[in-house]
């Protein structure tokens, strides 16, 4: 089931992902921020499970910030 997470304090605006009955993400997409980086984390993620992105990303922060997409990206697939 695709999905849809609208980001707080990044570029990047919203994230897309799909995630299976048994909490698997595929089809990460960021819409916003630095292309580059954002493409390789959504295939380093790509067949994750959600439990395993949070676990890997959440709390890391972009400079100063008190987020980064990475963080965000672990908050969508936990907020579903």
């Amino acid at each position: 089931m695709q999905h849809t997470y609208t980001t707080t304090g990044t570029c990047a605006k919203i994230i897309t992902f799909d995630k299976d009955e048994n909490g698997i993400i595929t089809n990460v997409k960021f819409f916003g921020g630095c292309s580059g980086n954002l493409k390789a984390i959504s295939k380093l993620v790509n067949g994750m499970s959600a439990d395993k992105i949070y676990e890997l990303l959440s709390g890391n922060l972009c400079g100063d910030k008190p987020t980064s997409c990475a963080d965000q990206l672990a908050k969508a697939v936990k907020s579903v």
